[in-house]
């Protein structure tokens, strides 16, 4: 699932390898080759311009996993969850152990090594926090105004937002790219240098050797 206020317009280029490629024609040439490699788009992926799930599910970056058993029962809590290697010169995060991490879990169910315990999951899960709850609102509310044409008016919440929830990456991507980047007194790649760099921007998720429980 895609994310973006601008719905598929905009969303569409970081979805499709090959479209990001034409969006992107600086892009160093491993991550052209990589994308190159991937191919075409084959499968439908929804586009949530709400941001509804990131709000239900408090997830703050992209792209970002969360596991869901049949039971409708979360087993993984959110984390970075890459699916191929195009941003890996950025990330120096290989693709390869979270889907081989996935794979086991799919073939082995609440016997995968992956799957976290109770205690564990516990820990790992947001507590709650009105904050966080705050700063949904007053970025819905942005995005409201914005999609009314007050995008001027607009501001002033996703800032609110990004003050309630500094977690969250998703908040400043979003608004940014939806006015600029001035509007907000820095940038982007500041805010993620600011944070510490990729490894703090793109924390690796958390993955034990795999090994079957009994």
């Amino acid at each position: 699932m895609a994310q973006d206020t601008g719905g598929a317009k905009d969303a569409g280029p970081w979805i499709d390898p090959l479209k990001y490629l034409e969006a992107k024609p600086d892009l160093p040439k491993d991550t052209v080759e990589t994308a190159k490699k991937i191919g075409p788009l084959t499968y439908t992926v929804l586009i949530d311009e709400k941001h509804l799930v990131s709000k239900l599910y408090n997830m703050v970056n992209v792209p970002t996993g969360v596991w869901i058993n049949e039971k409708g029962r979360i087993v993984r809590p959110n984390e970075v969850a890459f699916v191929d290697d195009r941003f890996k010169n950025f990330t120096a995060m290989d693709s390869a152990p979270y889907l081989n991490a996935l794979k086991d879990w799919v073939e082995h169910g609440d016997k995968s090594a992956y799957v976290m315990s109770e205690d564990h999951l516990r820990e790992k899960l947001t507590a709650n926090d009105p904050n966080i709850a705050q700063a949904a609102a007053e970025f819905g509310l942005g995005e409201q105004l914005y999609k009314s044409g007050h995008p001027a008016e607009a501001i002033p919440h996703f800032k609110e937002a990004q003050r309630l929830n500094p977690k969250s990456w998703n908040y400043k991507r979003q608004a940014y790219a939806l006015s600029s980047e001035k509007d907000y007194g820095t940038t982007f790649r500041d805010e993620v240098i600011k944070s510490g760099g990729s490894k703090v921007y793109y924390p690796p998720p958390e993955l034990p050797q795999a090994e079957k429980k009994p």
